[in-house]
């Protein structure tokens, strides 16, 4: 089970990123992901989360707790 991460910023990609738009979460350094919508970056960004935290547990590190801040997307 994921546990609740409050902020999941998703901006568009510019055409020479390949378009498209980049989801990332500031709670977890480096857990992004990206999809053709909006929709889709969410949705893959969920898995890359659960990736990110087994990876965590896997090195013994405790989850961080999930901050609440007002991020405006790019």
């Amino acid at each position: 089970m994921t546990p609740l991460i409050d902020t999941v910023i998703v901006t568009p990609l510019s055409a020479e990123d390949g378009g498209g738009f980049l989801a990332t979460v500031p709670d977890l350094p480096g857990c992004m992901s990206d999809g053709e919508t909006p929709e889709q970056a969410i949705a893959n960004v969920r898995e890359a989360i659960d990736d990110w935290l087994d990876e965590s547990r896997a090195l013994g590190r405790a989850a961080p707790i999930p901050t609440t801040r007002a991020l405006a997307a790019s």
